[in-house]
């Protein structure tokens, strides 16, 4: 059996035995691959605050760099997984993957589980964007989204008295997690599978292709920073969580697709975040409306004077944000789990899923004439500056940035833009958030760290400072 984790070496070699159509483009695809990789590692050299280099190079291959300067960390091998995969995406991508005018001239009749297995090149920032730790090539290519995937997930039957949380003792098992579950509790009964789906862009949440709600499973896999599991937290907080955000967001354009139902299966150690799942409301489009995650919009060009849009998009995005910071809760609204709805085009209202990132301020919420909700884990927080950096990382730091820096226009004039859209409704935190340094994630440092789950920031400076 070739091992669970290839490099650009072992890519090739499984590549030329399953889909020997691909080694050419994949060839041809590796240069740019190890490009991209390795500007995400420089400008991660550039700004965070990483160990010293044991030894510096001047190399185009971002494995050597990291073998060089860092030697022996789980890093390297991760980032030849990158560079492998993506070059794998490069390869089989469609030849309209990253059209000029796309935002333009996207029609409604694709589904937003098209739109999401669009995207080639993964995470802006993270030179792990598209690290699979734990799948084969063959793997890859069967379920990874950027490979335009149909799967079945498997419905696995658990005894009444091993289940937590609600709806049925079923567990919604993803392919790739369903024969290692059987094989190590076999109380559990295989109980045939689903219609047919789409993984989506986080690769374990998919989407039915008649239509229907998300699931969101768990994998034991690591992309970017980690292991893709559904922790017993997120089984019991995102109802809870999706009823009090929907209060929250009633007058605003921001709507919240709710998670209805969570489960997760019993085992020694209690509920088992490796066998657990969530789901979710679909989102519901009006005729003319497109659904576009923000990390998919940022690859997109657009026709036109981008400086209406990108004031548009301050008023029916950031300002909201800031207002729901406001009353108690930090969305951690990013490039995956933030979807802008347009109509024509243009910025029409916004939809937020996945809540297991979020920040909530109970003092907030009261003051705000809200209760506050029962929710266990990392989420409850009384620090304000905790709050604030949750939000603008996501949302400022990395959204925005990406999205400006792909628009032919003036940056700083687009910076200013946003911000007077802003200024136009204000939060408690918005001077604050147009004037603080801008936090990033230290996505490079935290892999080189010890305890690589705990957030390492770096900051920038704030274009929008006045």
């Amino acid at each position: 059996m070739p091992p669970p984790t290839a490099g650009t070496a072992q890519t090739r070699a499984e590549l030329t035995a399953l889909r020997p159509d691909l080694v050419a483009a994949y060839d041809a695809a590796l240069p740019g691959a190890r490009a991209a990789i390795l500007q995400r590692l420089k400008k991660a050299i550039d700004r965070e605050p990483l160990p010293a280099a044991a030894n510096k190079t001047d190399t185009t291959d971002p494995v050597e760099l990291v073998e060089t300067r860092w030697p022996g960390s789980r890093l390297t091998t991760e980032i030849d997984n990158s560079v492998a995969n993506l070059a794998l995406a490069r390869a089989n991508a469609r030849p309209d993957a990253r059209p000029d005018a796309r935002l333009d001239t996207m029609s409604e009749k694709s589904t937003l589980g098209e739109i999401e297995q669009s995207l080639v090149d993964g995470h802006p920032l993270h030179p792990c964007c598209r690290t699979r730790t734990g799948m084969t090539v063959a793997d890859v290519l069967a379920y990874a989204p950027e490979h335009r995937t149909v799967i079945r997930l498997r419905r696995l039957r658990v005894p009444a008295d091993r289940w937590y949380g609600t709806g049925q003792p079923i567990l919604y098992a993803h392919p790739w997690q369903a024969g290692r579950l059987l094989a190590q509790y076999p109380w559990l009964q295989n109980a045939g599978v689903t219609r047919p789906v789409r993984p989506l862009m986080s690769l374990r949440t998919v989407a039915p292709i008649s239509g229907g709600p998300h699931i969101k499973t768990a994998v034991d896999i690591q992309m970017t920073s980690a292991v893709r599991t559904v922790s017993p937290a997120a089984v019991h907080n995102g109802p809870i969580l999706s009823t009090l955000l929907q209060r929250i967001t009633a007058d605003l354009p921001i709507d919240i697709l709710a998670e209805t139902a969570a489960g997760a299966v019993i085992t020694d150690d209690g509920p088992d975040r490796r066998a657990a799942h969530l789901i979710r409301e679909a989102p519901k489009l009006a005729p003319g409306e497109t659904a576009v995650p923000l990390g998919i919009l940022a690859t997109w060009k657009r026709a036109g004077d981008p400086y209406p849009w990108v004031e548009k998009l301050g008023r029916v995005l950031f300002a909201p944000l800031a207002r729901v910071l406001e009353r108690g809760v930090a969305l951690e609204a990013h490039g995956q789990n933030t979807i802008l709805v347009l109509k024509n085009g243009e910025p029409e209202r916004v939809l937020y899923r996945d809540l297991g990132g979020v920040r909530v301020h109970a003092g907030r919420l009261r003051a705000a004439g809200l209760d506050t909700p029962e929710i266990i884990g990392d989420l409850p927080t009384d620090d304000e500056t905790e709050l604030r950096t949750k939000l603008a990382a996501a949302a400022l730091g990395t959204v925005a940035t990406q999205i400006i820096d792909g628009l032919d226009a003036d940056p700083a004039l687009l910076w200013q833009t946003l911000a007077k859209a802003m200024r136009a409704d204000p939060s408690a935190d918005t001077e604050a958030l147009l004037s603080e340094p801008l936090p990033v994630k230290a996505t490079t440092a935290m892999r080189l760290a010890d305890d690589p789950l705990h957030d390492i920031w770096t900051h920038q400076q704030n274009p929008m400072a006045a």
